[in-house]
């Protein structure tokens, strides 16, 4: 249902692939503003990266699983994170690809970013996942 390609040239592969082809009858799920509220929508571990990463991947699986789909079908992700530490950013990177929506060969960009969209929110993702039809999964 999904092909990762990684392109050879003109430098050496990553560890994530370039590329990602989607079979045709499926659908797609945009999804975006995954961010670290609790239960009761409140902002948790303020400016705190690596702390709200995990909170936000959770909260990007209860969406993937609302629209149809699931962490392995999320084709690229992309996180946002206030930082402009290295060590921050690879910790970052750290916790999203130890997560199910990126797990495996994945393309997924990650970027410090100066100011986030709200106050205290230090990390956002964004993703595009497959909802696949029932007829493809009996495939």
């Amino acid at each position: 249902m999904i092909r990762r390609v990684t392109a050879p040239g003109p430098f050496p592969p990553p560890v994530h692939p370039h590329a990602s082809v989607v079979e045709a009858g499926t659908r797609p799920a945009f999804l975006a503003g995954a961010v670290p509220p609790d239960a009761d929508g409140a902002l948790v571990d303020a400016g705190a990266p690596v702390r709200q990463a995990g909170r936000v991947l959770a909260g990007l699986e209860e969406q993937l699983r609302a629209a149809g789909s699931d962490p392995a079908h999320a084709v690229p992700t992309g996180a946002y994170v206030v930082a402009d530490d290295p060590a921050v950013l690879a910790a970052v990177r750290d916790v999203v690809e130890a997560s199910g929506p990126s797990a495996g060969p994945h393309a997924s960009p990650l970027l410090g970013v100066a100011c986030p969209g709200h106050p205290g929110r230090a990390v956002e993702i964004t993703a595009t996942a497959v909802v696949p039809d029932a007829a493809a999964g009996a495939r």
